[in-house]
């Protein structure tokens, strides 16, 4: 195949630049760093490079910011604040479109669902979910004799939140910390990901625009993916840290944070399980909607594990191949509407994922469909949709997070043996069940160790419900009144009476 040069993909990005302490700028010095186009492999504009001097100097905005202003405490200020930057940003739906193509490398059909369109219309959830979030509560007077006493508790913003984006989808991310600490009454300081600065630093342009507070939110943007987090982690003054991204950094934000008993919220990898029961009601396309296309399979929460009942195993398998072969190639077009898959993110995630083709087929998984590099498509990261049969649960393909376009399918004998082979795994993000008796499918999914289960398609992921994980994928909810009361503490206080 030959390599290709896609010139409408070649866009150039405005600068993103740092937002610290009200003021919108670029990093000590004027260092910048390049930002990759995925779909190129050319450079798509600039990011501020942060030092270590900017992101001590967030820390110390956001916490004055927390201590010496009413944001706490303002309930009316913020929530009219979060308002104007939600409009702000629907001002600004063609940059934030671009913004997920030439970062993150969305397909223009991928856009409008988690990149954009779902991550603004989750952001309205949470507007609309404010004025639920219990702020205190009357426990009553009780106690002993001579010591009745009147019991409140009042819920207060943590504090001081690091929230450690990805490059994935990262404003919807950003969205779902961003948006739910300011509404608890936080201060925010956001790092995204090296990889997708510009969809961190528009955040902090366009509070600026809004007129936030000095300090209320700042955006610090680095090469360095470590620098700002280890930072972040490990400073006293920093009271939570929410991060999206792998289990393996995850562990070390605990570690980082223990010295200091900060709370963290974590959001970490997944390698779903979508169960197909023998008694679904159209089981050819419930296996053939499985195929693993969109973004690229670059989503924690993918079901990237396909069970289907050993008596039918043969089947799903033909399904699965005339699925990809329908498929074909009607994906990698920067401009194609309908496309729901582009490039991987970069050259590192290509390696990492053309590494977990070859080792599918060392350890004597069939490749179905798929495997090869496409330069065909351009110059940028581009692999094709593949798919393994023939796996067994112990398989590292069937127990590793990929991260890519790779779905492997394994075969159970019974309900019970479905759901040993979907707990089998150290992760539990999410999942689906499809059947056509729904109670059958609810008892299964209610066994299954897993923060949300879609059943026959069901919308699990939503702005108003609490989203997260359990084992390997995590600890805490995001969305939802539970995300925003996440970056709440209790306070009771007792009056004699």
């Amino acid at each position: 195949m030959e390599t290709v040069t896609d010139t409408k993909a070649d866009v150039t990005l405005p600068e993103a630049k740092l937002y610290i302490d009200g003021e919108v700028r670029g990093a000590a010095g004027g260092k910048t760093y390049d930002v990759i186009n995925p779909w190129t492999a050319g450079v798509a504009g600039q990011a501020a490079d942060a030092s270590a001097e900017d992101v001590e100097a967030a820390i110390a905005a956001a916490r004055r910011a927390f201590d010496e202003t009413d944001w706490s405490t303002n309930k009316e200020l913020r929530y009219g604040l979060v308002q104007k930057l939600f409009g702000l940003l629907a001002q600004n739906m063609e940059r934030l479109n671009m913004l997920a193509r030439v970062e993150a490398g969305a397909a223009m059909g991928a856009v409008q669902r988690a990149h954009v369109g779902m991550a603004m219309g989750c952001y309205k959830d949470l507007i609309d979910l404010f004025p639920k979030v219990t702020w205190e509560k009357d426990y009553g007077i009780a106690g002993p004799e001579g010591y009745k006493s009147d019991r409140k508790v009042f819920f207060e913003p943590v504090g001081v939140v690091a929230a450690i984006t990805p490059w994935n989808v990262p404003l919807y991310v950003n969205v779902g910390k961003v948006v739910s600490a300011l509404l608890a009454g936080c201060t925010v300081i956001l790092k995204p990901a090296p990889d997708t600065p510009g969809m961190g630093a528009i955040f902090g342009e366009l509070a600026e625009q809004a007129g936030f507070p000095k300090g209320v939110l700042n955006v610090v943007t680095g090469s360095d993916p470590a620098m700002a987090g280890e930072m972040l982690t490990k400073d006293k003054r920093v009271d939570l840290v929410s991060f999206t991204g792998s289990t393996g950094v995850g562990k070390a934000i605990m570690a980082n944070g223990a010295p200091t008993l900060k709370r963290v919220f974590l959001e970490l990898g997944g390698k779903s399980a979508k169960i197909v029961l023998d008694d679904a009601p159209n089981f050819a396309m419930e296996v053939a909607q499985s195929i693993l296309i969109f973004h690229a399979g670059q989503g924690c929460a993918v079901q990237s594990r396909l069970l289907v009942p050993k008596s039918r195993y043969e089947e799903a398998k033909a399904i699965l191949k005339q699925a990809y072969a329908g498929f074909g190639d009607n994906w990698g077009d920067f401009d194609n509407p309908e496309h729901m898959m582009g490039p991987v993110v970069s050259q590192k995630q290509l390696d990492r994922v053309k590494s977990y083709v070859d080792l599918g087929v060392e350890e004597g998984a069939t490749l179905l469909h798929g495997g090869n590099l496409r330069p065909d498509k351009g110059n940028g990261f581009f692999i094709e949709p593949t798919c393994f049969v023939d796996v067994t649960n112990d398989m590292r393909i069937a127990q590793e997070e990929i991260f890519g376009p790779v779905l492997v399918v394994i075969p159970f004998e019974d309900d019970d043996d479905a759901v040993r082979i979907a707990n089998d795994s150290d992760y539990g993000l999410s999942g689906g069940v499809s059947s056509g008796d729904v109670d059958r499918a609810v008892a299964l999914a209610r066994r299954i160790r897993t923060g949300s289960v879609s059943i026959n398609g069901g919308l699990c992921i939503a702005g108003d419900l609490p989203f997260g994980g359990v084992k390997g994928s995590g600890m805490g909810r995001e969305w939802g009144v539970e995300g925003i009361e996440e970056f709440l503490e209790s306070k009771a206080i007792a009056i004699k009476v």
